[in-house]
Parts: C-alpha cells; sequence; structure tokens
C-alpha cells in the first residue's frame, strides 16, 4: 500500500463511515480495484483510520463536550452497553459473518428498512432537540447498535433508524447516533491500534498517518453535509443507493470480479 492508496481509503472511509450506507463493503471493493490484499495489516489500517473519522465527530460535536451535558452522556454511555456486552460475548461468531454475500444482502435490506421507517415515521410528533432524549429511547437505540454487528447493515444506519422509531426527529437521531460513534469506534479501533501497530514499519506508519488525516477532513465534510440534509430531506436516497450498491455487489461476486 502506498500513500496513493492510503489518501483514497481514507476518503472513502471518511465519507462512508458516517453516512448510513456502511463503510466495510466500499473499502474491500476499493481494496479490490487498487489491488490491495485483505491482510492482517490491511485490516488493521482500515480500522484504525476509523479513529481519523471519530476524532472528526468529535470536533464536530466539541460543545456538547461538557459536564453541563452529563446527563445526555450518561445516555451515551448505557447506549453503548448492549453492543459492547453482546459484541464480546458472540465475537467468535461475529467473525463468521464476515463475508462480502452477507454485506451485500444488508445492504438491500437496509435500503428497504430506510423505506419503511419513513412510511411509518410521523415528524412533526419527534423529539427536535438530542438533550432531551429519555433513557428507554437511549436504550432502543443502544440495541438498535447491536445490528451494526452484521456486515453491511452500517452502525449510523442502524441507530438513526432506531432513534427516529422511538420518537426522535431525523437531526437528533443523527446526533445522538454521533455522539453513540465516539465510545463506540474509539473503543474497537483503540484496540485495534495496540493489537496492530507493531505490524506497521516506519515507511507504513507514514502511510497510516496519510490514512489517518484524510479519514478525519472527509469524515468533518461529509458528516457536516449530511447533518444539513436530514434537517430536510428523508433517508429515501439513502435506500435507494444501499438498494442498487447492494444489486451490484452481488453481480460482482456472481461473476467472481470480487471473491468472497
Amino acid at each position: 500500500m502506498n500513500i496513493f492508496d492510503a489518501t483514497l481509503l481514507g476518503i472513502v472511509e471518511g465519507i462512508t463511515e458516517f453516512l448510513p450506507i456502511s463503510s466495510t463493503a466500499h473499502l474491500i471493493i476499493l481494496s479490490t480495484l487498487l489491488n490491495i490484499k485483505q491482510t492482517t495489516q490491511t485490516v488493521a489500517f482500515e480500522v484504525i483510520i476509523q479513529l481519523g473519522a471519530t476524532l472528526a465527530i468529535v470536533a464536530i460535536y466539541l460543545d456538547k463536550l461538557n459536564f453541563k451535558n452529563i446527563d445526555l452522556w450518561k445516555k451515551v454511555i448505557i447506549a453503548f452497553l448492549p453492543l459492547a456486552i453482546i459484541g464480546f460475548l458472540l465475537r467468535h461468531q461475529i467473525k463468521e459473518l464476515f463475508t462480502i454475500k452477507t454485506a451485500a444482502y444488508m445492504f438491500i435490506i437496509g435500503g428497504i428498512i430506510f423505506f419503511i421507517t419513513e412510511k411509518v415515521y410521523k415528524e412533526e410528533k419527534s423529539l427536535k432537540n438530542v438533550e432531551d432524549i429519555s433513557l428507554k429511547q437511549a436504550i432502543i437505540i443502544g440495541f438498535s447498535q447491536v445490528f451494526a454487528l452484521i456486515p453491511g447493515t452500517s452502525r449510523s444506519g442502524a441507530t438513526i433508524v432506531g432513534g427516529m422509531l422511538s420518537g426522535l426527529s431525523r437531526k437528533s437521531a443523527a446526533d445522538f447516533s454521533f455522539l453513540l460513534a465516539i465510545p463506540t469506534m474509539f473503543a474497537a479501533s483503540g484496540y485495534e491500534m495496540v493489537k496492530n501497530i507493531h505490524s506497521f514499519s516506519n515507511e507504513n506508519m507514514l502511510v497510516l498517518g496519510v490514512g489517518f488525516i484524510v479519514s478525519f477532513i472527509s469524515a468533518y465534510i461529509a458528516v457536516k453535509l449530511f447533518l444539513k440534509f436530514v434537517k430536510n430531506h428523508t433517508l429515501n436516497s439513502f435506500g435507494i443507493y444501499r438498494i442498487v450498491f447492494g444489486i451490484i455487489l452481488l453481480y460482482l461476486i456472481n461473476q467472481n470480479i470480487i471473491v468472497q
């Protein structure tokens, strides 16, 4: 992997990590096009640059990282627990789910769920301010995040849908989803960094640094634009994208262009 590869992977990671379209399959496809083998080091690179994207969330929500919002952060931590506990207990079984075909089917299923959610969603009755989220709503979103353990589901997609169905506006659901990403992704990416950082040489550290910085910048821009988008638009456009992308992915798998 060179600096050019790292730059492209950083851009794709930053854009897709927090949009409700799942970053996993996008990174796999790009790696295939760049002829980058999915080695332990490559997988570690992809997980570690998620920290760059997560830091973008910290930068965007810096005004909420204070003691005035301690009640909100208690609910964020409570929402984080279901994924942490279930992910740890079922970590070996979860690894068996990580196939591209599974991701492709989940892209399609997730797209359909977006359409169903928008059909039953009542914007006028929704909670507009994320600080006013109830403990019950936080728990619902927390259990929604568990579905993100299945590749192709999209962590942000699952939590935003969970938030909307629990009575939050699209914007406040997105806000809570992104706040929830901070402990979730720091835990996952931090663990991966500690476990695999020794496998990177000095030359590879430069590549890792480039991917990290580019991921931060692209995530910052993508999230800012997404937050403006969901104020006045539904998730249906993302649903269409997911279904089309999933069908294309299945075609590429069946044609052996992408190997399982």
